[in-house]
């Protein structure tokens, strides 16, 4: 859900203007660093018991955390959108929301372990996107094949197998320039992309942690790293429907393209290059960071996955990020708005996890349906943690059971629950641009490619219509 055009907007820059930190950087990354130095003695005391057992916070204090994802949601569509675009007003934003949030959980009714653990899940999140976004950048696909449904299938399915292990947003952005280099001479190739984001940036990100975010939140919760491959028939299910709907679609639409097109399309045929292969080592490390390094090891999994950036960074071929156009934005906008997230969202977990039973969301159905909706509307992200916490809370209070029972950090989760909450977020952050983040970039950089993409409530029509359908499938089959 977050609105990444500007990185891609200036494609007649230079590649040197590209790789320098994009405005805001210098102010944005001390702010939210001196923000983590000002917590740190509260840390140290948040390590422990957190002072004794806290209150529960009043339930107006979740109005900051609704207030900052509604943000996040309506900003960038309003007037206020040259102002929201700025990542420093991001961060001041979100720092102002979450003023009073710290304020009562340090002052007013202390739980400074609850503080702990939010911070190390935000810096953890941070580490993990920013550093499989910079080793995926390092990956160049150059060529040009033919634009036939054959070929476009191939991407979509090729992206979809691969999300999961360089996650979304790696996958989408390693791809989505091949696919429009192909297609440039068609005539219609909204739907081209429109799939894409159904199943590259979204659905194909369901089996490992590293896939989306929110599958990774659940890891960091306690979720064990391959409990998420048993949502494989799921995604099989969706993804199949998916491909054959897109390749009916796209047959339909190549015979309606000219000869002269075809014949365009033919004479300007390269093969694929690949650039940069040694960074599937560096995926792959990071990968394995994420797998085989716990909690109990303290910061050793991120200075990890770290290393592996800084590797990325001194074997990779030269030029490679410049082709990609390579651009420090989004993983900036993502920590900007993401601390504000996190932080406002302390006190909504601690309410939600004592008392979400009285939600009325009792069911893996209704739990699949519910954190889906507004997963399609809000980031899927804190969606995700917001219900997981809930379910935790209900299971405790002996509301929710299950004879399989899936063990995290803070408690249980019945398995088919977790899959409802799990498939929900990921699936349905394909309804609308701002679901999850990379729909917002690969909508950029098709339209700086001169695609005419649908606007928001367009792009809703084409999910209504072939993720919808998919969506009521999986509920019936599974849940």
């Amino acid at each position: 859900m977050l609105d990444t055009r500007s990185p891609f907007s200036a494609l007649g820059t230079s590649n040197a203007t590209l790789l320098r930190p994009c405005a805001g950087a210098s102010r944005i990354v001390p702010l939210v660093a001196a923000t983590l130095a000002c917590l740190t003695p509260t840390l140290a005391l948040a390590s422990g018991d957190g002072g004794g057992e806290p209150g529960l916070p009043p339930v107006w204090t979740t109005v900051f955390f609704v207030v900052m994802l509604l943000c996040i949601a309506v900003l960038p569509l309003t007037r206020f959108e040259h102002w929201w675009h700025k990542n420093s007003n991001k961060l001041m934003l979100g720092m102002a929301l979450a003023a009073y949030p710290l304020a009562h959980v340090i002052f007013v009714q202390p739980n400074l372990h609850a503080l702990y653990e939010t911070l190390h899940e935000y810096f953890s999140f941070i580490v993990l996107l920013g550093t499989l976004f910079y080793v995926s950048g390092g990956v160049y696909l150059s060529g040009d094949l033919k634009a036939t449904p054959k070929t476009n299938l191939a991407f979509l399915a090729f992206g979809t197998a691969i999300a999961s292990f360089i996650g979304t947003t790696g996958a989408s952005m390693l791809l989505i320039r091949p696919v429009l280099r192909t297609n440039h001479e068609r005539q219609h190739k909204v739907h081209v992309v429109v799939f894409f984001i159904f199943l590259v940036s979204n659905i194909g990100g369901s089996l490992l942690p590293i896939g989306d975010p929110p599958l990774f939140l659940g890891y960091l919760q306690g979720v064990p790293f391959l409990w998420t491959l048993g949502l494989w028939k799921q995604m099989l299910v969706v993804s199949v429907i998916l491909l054959a709907v897109f390749y009916i679609l796209d047959t339909h639409f190549y015979k309606k393209e000219t000869t002269a097109t075809k014949a365009e399309d033919a004479a300007t045929v390269e093969p694929l290059r690949v650039e940069g292969k040694i960074n599937a080592v560096w995926l792959f490390g990071i990968v394995l960071c994420v797998a085989l390094i716990g909690p109990e090891h303290g910061l050793l999994r991120e200075v990890a996955m770290i290393g592996c950036a800084v590797a990325s960074r001194f074997t990779s071929p030269t030029g490679t990020r410049e082709k990609n156009q390579f651009s420090w934005f989004p993983i900036i906008e993502v920590a900007a708005l993401f601390i504000g997230i996190f932080l406002t969202m302390i006190p909504a977990l601690i309410i939600l996890k004592a008392e979400g039973g009285q939600l009325g969301v009792d069911t893996p159905a209704r739990f699949f349906w519910v954190t889906g909706a507004l997963s399609s509307f809000l980031d899927n992200a804190p969606t995700y943690l917001v219900f997981f916490n809930t379910a935790q809370g209900m299971v405790e209070q002996g509301l929710l059971t299950g004879t399989d029972m899936v063990v995290a950090t803070k408690g249980q989760i019945p398995s088919l629950v977790l899959q409802g909450i799990s498939v929900g977020a990921v699936f349905m952050g394909a309804n609308t641009y701002i679901g999850n983040g990379p729909n917002f970039m690969v909508k950029a950089i098709a339209e700086e490619q001169k695609v005419e993409m649908p606007g928001f409530f367009g792009y809703m029509k084409w999910s209504a219509v072939f993720l919808l359908p998919c969506f009521v499938i999986v509920s019936l089959l599974f849940y």
